[in-house]
C-alpha cells in the first residue's frame, strides 16, 4: 500500500473490454459441473421415465431434473429439495384440478391461480412459486394421461434425481468460497490502503473515500458467505466431501472474524474523517493501521495455503503487543488517543481468525 494512490480510477471503455472473451470463459470454467449434473440427471430421468414407469415423453421428469439443479451458483441441498416440492405443489395442484375440472383456457387459468396462491402460502420465497406454477402450466397443457396423477411419479423421479446428483456428483465446495474470500481481501486491503493515504496526507477527501469502500465491504461480504455457506451445505450432505468440511469450518471461522474486523474499520474510518478535517498528518496511526492490513492480508493467502497461518498469527501478534497508545502516541490529544484505541478490537479479531482463543487473543494486546 502506498499514499500515492489516485482517488479515482480508471474505468476501462474501450471495445477490447466490451467484447473480450474472458468472461465467457470464466463462466464456461465455473459452469461444467453443474452442466455435467444436470445432464447426467435430465438423462437419467428420462430413462426412468421411459423404461420404468412406461412413459412415452416424460417432460416433467426431465424439467424437473433441470429447473432444480439450474446453473446458479448457490447449489445447497436444501435449494434444491425446496425447488423440488414447489414443482411437485404446481404438478399436484394441476393433476387434481385436471380430474376434477377437465382441461381449457379458464381450467389453464384456474390452476394457475389456484397453484400460485397454495405456493405463497407454503413457502416466502418467490422462487418457490414460479416453480410450482411453471411446471402446473405442464402439467395442464400436455395430453391427458390415461391413469391420473402418473405425472406426479415423474416428477418425484426428476426430483429425487436432482437431489441424488447434489450429493453424489457435487460440486467444488471450496471454488467460489475461495475466490470469493480474496475478492473480499482484496477490497479490504483497497479501503485500508484508501485510508492509510488519508492518514499519512491528512487529507479528509481520501478518508471519505476510504469510508465508502469501508462501506462497500458488507456487500463482498454477503457473496463471500453465501458461496461458503453453499459449500457447507454439499459438504455435510455428500459422502465425497468429508475431508472438506474442517477446511470449511476454518474459512468460516476467517469470515465470521473478517466481519468484526470490517465493522470495527468503519468505526475507525469514522473518525479518520472527523481528525483530517485539520488537514493533520497522523504517521503513528498510518503505520500501524498498514501493518494491520498487511497482517490481514496474510490471513486472506492463509484460505488457501493453511501454511501461512502462523505466519499471520506472528504478525498480528507483533502489531497487537505493541499497540499501546499512550507507548506509540505520548502527549498526543485524545481524539488521537481514541483512534488507535480504535484498531485494537480488529487486531483482537484477527488474532482469533489465525486460530487464537479469545482468551488468548485478548490476552496478548496491552491494557490500557
Amino acid at each position: 500500500m502506498t499514499d500515492s494512490q489516485p482517488i479515482t480510477q480508471a474505468v476501462d471503455v474501450g471495445w477490447r473490454s466490451r467484447f473480450s472473451p474472458r468472461p465467457g470463459l470464466e463462466r464456461l470454467r465455473d459452469s461444467w459441473v453443474p452442466v455435467a449434473q444436470i445432464v447426467v440427471a435430465a438423462t437419467v430421468a428420462y430413462l426412468i421415465g421411459v423404461h420404468v414407469l412406461g412413459h412415452a415423453a416424460p417432460l416433467i421428469a426431465i424439467t424437473v431434473a433441470i429447473s432444480s439443479l439450474g446453473l446458479a451458483r448457490d447449489a445447497r441441498p436444501l435449494r434444491v429439495v425446496e425447488t423440488v416440492i414447489g414443482m411437485l405443489t404446481g404438478i399436484l395442484v394441476a393433476e387434481a384440478l385436471r380430474l376434477l375440472t377437465g382441461t381449457g383456457t379458464w381450467q389453464l387459468a384456474v390452476a394457475l391461480g389456484v397453484t400460485l396462491l397454495v405456493a405463497r402460502f407454503l413457502s416466502p420465497t418467490p422462487g418457490f412459486a414460479i416453480a410450482a406454477a411453471i411446471q402446473a402450466t405442464i402439467a395442464m397443457v400436455l395430453p391427458a394421461s390415461q391413469i391420473p396423477f402418473t405425472r406426479l411419479l415423474d416428477g418425484i423421479a426428476g426430483g429425487v434425481l436432482a437431489v441424488l446428483v447434489t450429493a453424489l456428483l457435487p460440486r467444488d465446495p471450496q471454488a467460489h468460497a475461495v475466490r470469493d474470500a480474496k475478492a473480499y481481501f482484496a477490497a479490504f486491503d483497497a479501503a485500508a490502503a484508501r485510508l492509510v493515504a488519508a492518514l499519512r496526507r491528512g487529507d479528509r477527501l481520501r478518508a471519505e473515500s476510504g469510508l465508502e469502500k469501508a462501506r462497500a465491504l458488507e456487500a463482498v461480504g454477503t457473496v463471500w458467505r453465501d458461496s461458503l455457506e453453499s459449500g457447507r451445505s454439499i459438504a455435510r450432505v455428500s459422502p465425497f466431501l468429508q475431508g472438506r468440511r474442517a477446511e470449511l469450518e476454518r474459512h468460516a471461522l476467517i469470515l465470521n472474524q473478517m466481519d468484526l474486523v470490517t465493522r470495527s474499520l468503519r468505526v475507525v474510518a469514522r473518525r479518520v474523517v472527523y481528525l483530517t478535517d485539520d488537514r493533520q498528518p497522523l504517521p503513528v496511526v498510518a503505520d500501524t493501521l498498514a501493518d494491520i492490513a498487511a497482517a490481514a492480508a496474510l490471513v486472506g493467502a492463509s484460505i488457501d495455503d493453511p501454511a501461512q497461518r502462523p505466519a499471520a498469527r506472528d504478525a498480528v501478534r507483533a502489531i497487537a503487543q505493541r499497540l499501546d497508545p499512550a507507548a506509540l502516541l505520548p502527549g498526543a490529544p485524545l481524539g488521537q488517543h481514541a483512534l488507535l484505541s480504535a484498531l485494537r478490537p480488529m487486531v483482537v479479531d484477527l488474532l482469533i481468525a489465525t486460530g487464537m482463543s479469545p482468551a488468548e487473543a485478548r490476552a496478548v494486546i496491552p491494557r490500557i
